[in-house]
């Protein structure tokens, strides 16, 4: 099958640090090209694939301080995507909905997978006007604010499942928290759990420019506790020592994330995940077997408590069994040839 994967021009596929959704294209696109299909990757120059890559700006934009505006440099790749259409089986987009008036007509041979947060009043007027565009959702609850909508499926994140060390006995007694550093992610909230259990947290998140302020008037008063280890971004190969050394990973969110794949990665090492009950966390997290789902602080220290009883064997035997990037790849297929042939059935993930 030919197959064009369209990535967003923010950060490189994969990205050297953060960037869950540019690091499951990078996954998804390897996988598809290892199952034998012939892959095309239009993403930013400073992209690493086996596929055939089209850069269409020379670097990610966001490690570009010469950009100013994201949007011409969308409108050019946009372009270079619509004059080789006719070479391509399926058209499969990974940047929200800018492409939607310009592939109108070819909406029957694209494939939009939606990565963000889908409950923002603009959007349900967008989708209404273009019924015909054919989405994906990472998770049943993202997609649940535009039900009606062409939804051809739901598709979990899977991750390669050798990406990450299983590791079967903790030595360090220490929580984590991995991700970003924003008010919705709630690393406040990680703190807070950490000190009232008397664990050790360690932090490993990006600060973006536009979280600097909260960062440095809410955040870094609360790092000055020995309790507490700012660690700051890591990248994939430090994954498995910091999530694999961690009793549990913390995602005390305050937000309706669409998917969460840090929950998974935790996983793939055998790590078990106290989640709050938001968004995706009740399709992620099996409560009692890979994890604990809570409500409040409170719930979460219990959970912490709790760990112990968690077998983290099976929380491994878990991921590899529902989260794997070959069954993320496989449902896609599926999707594809659903488009390509006449029926359209919907496709859901394991």
């Amino acid at each position: 099958m030919k197959i064009a994967q369209v990535a967003a021009l923010i950060e490189s596929v994969p990205p050297p640090l953060y960037g869950g959704t540019e690091r499951v294209i990078s996954h998804l696109v390897e996988e598809l090209v290892r199952q034998g299909h012939d892959i095309t990757l239009f993403a930013s120059g400073d992209s690493s694939t086996s596929a055939t890559l089209v850069p269409c700006c020379q670097r990610a934009l966001r490690h570009d301080p010469r950009v100013v505006d994201p949007i011409p440099h969308y409108m050019v790749m946009l372009d270079r995507v619509r004059r080789r259409a006719a070479e391509f089986d399926v058209i499969h987009f990974h940047m929200d909905v800018l492409h939607f008036p310009l592939f109108r007509d070819l909406a029957y041979r694209t494939i939009t997978t939606l990565h963000g947060r889908q409950d923002l009043a603009d959007l349900l007027r967008f989708y209404r006007e273009f019924r015909e565009m054919p989405l994906v959702s990472i998770s049943d609850q993202q997609r649940e604010p535009t039900l009606g909508m062409n939804w051809m499926g739901t598709v979990y994140h899977g991750l390669p499942l050798g990406l990450y060390r299983y590791n079967p006995a903790v030595r360090e007694n220490y929580v984590a928290f991995l991700g970003r550093i924003c008010p919705e992610k709630g690393v406040d909230r990680a703190i807070e759990i950490a000190r009232r259990t008397g664990v050790r947290l360690k932090i490993a998140a990006k600060i973006d420019r536009v979280d600097r302020a909260y960062f440095e008037s809410q955040i870094r008063p609360l790092l000055n506790d020995p309790l507490i280890e700012f660690v700051g971004e890591i990248d994939d190969s430090e994954k498995s020592a910091f999530l694999g050394g961690a009793r549990a990973l913390l995602f005390p969110i305050g937000w309706p994330e669409p998917f969460g794949l840090t929950m998974i990665e935790a996983m793939a090492c055998g790590t078990p995940v106290v989640a709050y009950r938001r968004g995706s966390v009740p399709e992620v997290i099996e409560h009692g077997r890979t994890g604990f789902i809570v409500n409040t602080i409170g719930e979460a220290v219990g959970a912490v408590r709790r760990l112990d009883e968690l077998n983290r064997g099976d929380i491994r035997d878990r991921f590899v069994e529902r989260f794997s990037v070959e069954r993320m790849a496989n449902d896609y297929l599926a999707i594809y040839a659903a488009m390509i042939g006449a029926g359209r059935l919907p496709v859901r993930a394991a």
